[in-house]
């Protein structure tokens, strides 16, 4: 290595003086007059800092060839390239330094890069032993998808064929029920005009017998019959319409699991060496999911368990049905004989009845009256408890403006509260009793509402002629015609 520079204690550096020998000053560079040269940009490593302190031989001998010629009293002159050599920027110590920490850098590099080695290899092999496992593991879990989906195919394709038999049957029993209300059609129509031949009679006739009240429940038990029978098939429309929103529902579920299972047989299908794979970045940041594996489970169950209900609920509508076309045919062929045998009855069984409506009457009209007296005294309860829960209320009001300390909750504090909270009770429990009685008198007067207009219906309806009526009730439908059938 070449040094650039000199010091400042060279020769050629200061002015020429002359000296003696003896007297020429001591070759020592300190380190205050040592100042190294560098390179623009070099930095120097404390650990290999050199000594600056270097002592050079006072006792510096002149060659003899020096002193020819010349006096003896100047120094020799030496030159640049000798001075490099005798004013060493370094020692030897600092250079077996420098070579020690290089060769330990180098180890402790080499070291490193074998670590990162054994390490990255490794790595390798631990990361590609789990991306198999992971594969290996997501195979089996798109095959244990597909095997969910084939078992839910098969649940919901069951359930789908039963659903669409019950609805089938459920429809059979809704034309039967048309039917059976088309048939009740006559009868009702022979009973309304026998009431409108007796309406026609005065004086005595003019009374409630049995054979008009047995009218009156033919004509009832018709209309019910019909209505009940036309309120069901308007339950059988609304059971068909909710089938075929279960069978919506299973179809869609069923169309889905079928595209779920094309699509899961496909990317189980999929292998590394596949031709339809390539990169798709940030797909997995992309989290489109509606449901879970407990969702989509229960979101199937709850289906066939809707299905399910439907059918159940289409079979108990198809028994009802069968029940009520049995319970109505012998219901009507029961009153329809009764009506005839009461022609004979006595006139006075009628006139009963119309008496006990009218005490009935009578008595619910008390009845009201009471009520409401009732309704008045607790409404006067109610208002005169207003006051003193204004009182109660108020104080409480006036304790709070108490300054510092003396806002305490004190005795008279607790039963202001106490007496506010009972006072507000109360006031709840008149006012809820007083709803009560509202209900009640509001009862009572749709009850009285009702009864005058069975007096009024008894006493305008019973002039029907006997022999009118009876030659017109010679002809009644069929028990099979009854129940639906044709």
């Amino acid at each position: 290595m070449e040094f650039l520079g000199t010091t400042q204690t060279a020769s050629y550096c200061s002015p020429k003086k002359s000296y003696a020998l003896s007297e020429l000053p001591p070759a020592t560079i300190t380190q205050e007059s040592y100042q190294p040269y560098h390179l623009p940009g070099y930095r120097q490593p404390n650990s290999w800092k050199p000594n600056v302190c270097y002592k050079v031989s006072a006792n510096q001998s002149c060659p003899a060839e020096g002193t020819r010629g010349r006096s003896p009293l100047r120094p020799p002159t030496i030159l640049p390239a000798l001075r490099t050599a005798l004013f060493s920027r370094y020692s030897h110590h600092d250079w077996d330094q420098s070579n020690m920490a290089q060769l330990r850098g180098a180890e402790t590099c080499r070291q490193w890069a074998n670590r990162m080695t054994a390490d990255s290899m490794r790595l390798m092999q631990d990361k590609g032993q789990l991306t198999e496992q992971m594969q290996d593991g997501t195979c089996r879990n798109l095959c244990q998808r597909l095997s969910d989906i084939g078992f839910w195919k098969s649940e919901l394709t069951y359930e789908l064929d039963r659903l669409l038999n019950e609805s089938h049957a459920l429809s059979t029993v809704k034309k039967r029920l048309v039917c059976a209300a088309d048939e009740l059609e006559n009868p009702l129509q022979v009973a309304l005009e026998c009431l409108y031949h007796r309406e026609k009679r005065i004086g005595v006739d003019l009374v409630h017998d049995i054979v008009e009240k047995n009218l009156i429940q033919e004509v009832d038990l018709l209309k019910c019959c019909q209505d009940q029978i036309k309120k069901l098939v308007e339950r059988c429309d609304a059971q068909l319409r909710d089938n075929r929103d279960a069978q919506h529902a299973l179809e869609k579920d069923l169309a889905d699991k079928n595209s779920a299972q094309f699509i899961e047989e496909k990317c189980f299908n999929l292998r590394n060496t596949s031709d339809a794979i390539t990169f798709f970045h940030g797909v997995e940041k992309v989290d489109d999911a509606v449901s879970v594996p407990e969702t989509l489970a229960k979101f199937s169950d709850d289906n066939i368990k809707h299905s399910q209900n439907m059918r159940a609920n289409s079979i108990r509508l198809r028994e009802e049905a069968e029940r009520l076309l049995e319970a109505s045919s012998d219901q009507i062929w029961k009153q329809y004989t009764n009506t005839n045998l009461a022609f004979s009855s006595r006139i006075s069984e009628v006139t009963d009845v119309k008496n006990k409506l009218q005490l009935q009457l009578a008595k619910t009209l008390q009845q009201i009256f009471q009520t409401e007296n009732t309704i008045m005294l607790l409404e006067r309860a109610i208002m005169a408890k207003e006051c003193p829960l204004k009182v109660a209320q108020t104080r409480l009001h006036h304790r709070t403006r108490r300054p510092n300390v003396e806002l305490c909750r004190d005795i008279p504090h607790c039963k202001l509260v106490n007496e506010t909270f009972t006072i507000d009770d109360t006031l709840k429990t008149l006012k809820m009793r007083l709803c009560e009685a509202q209900d009640t008198l509001h009862l009572l007067v749709l009850t009285k509402t009702r009864l005058e207009h069975d007096v009024s219906v008894k006493a305008n309806s019973l002039f029907l002629d006997k022999e009118k009526c009876m030659a017109m009730r010679k002809t009644f439908p069929s028990t099979p015609r009854l129940v639906g059938y044709t």
